[in-house]
């Protein structure tokens, strides 16, 4: 139980500064967005790589229960920002932007389970 717990608190901290370094990647790129763009390629790509990394394990048994603690419950745990798109989406309706906040809702659900799907699909063909 140790192990795993220490598994995922690495795999959170390196979660957690992927996303930290890839969002202000973005926002750095963009300068003064008017839309998260950076929390939602996290998302995206989270999905992504959590459907691919699920759905290899599933189909193929290629990770170790310890390897899968440490990716999907720690890593991508830590890097996909779903309470960060909850916060964002707040400010914009806050702000009086229904318009980008429904935009915002739409494309982290829509294109996050498409991530997913994309990703468990593309394990399968592995």
């Amino acid at each position: 139980m140790l192990i795993k717990a220490l598994l995922v608190g690495l795999g959170g901290f390196l979660g957690a500064v992927s996303r930290y370094g890839l969002n202000g990647f973005v926002y750095g790129a963009l300068r003064e967005p008017l839309f998260p763009y950076g929390t939602l390629l996290v998302n995206v790509l989270g999905c992504l790589a959590i459907g691919l990394l699920a759905g290899l394990a599933e189909a193929r048994g290629v990770f170790s229960p310890e390897a899968r603690v440490f990716l999907l419950i720690g890593f991508l745990g830590s890097f996909t920002t779903f309470s960060t798109f909850g916060y964002e989406t707040l400010q914009l309706l806050r702000d009086g932007d229904l318009g980008a906040a429904a935009l915002n809702v739409g494309a982290q659900v829509l294109l996050g389970l498409g991530g997913v799907w994309a990703g468990d699909a593309l394990a399968r063909l592995l």
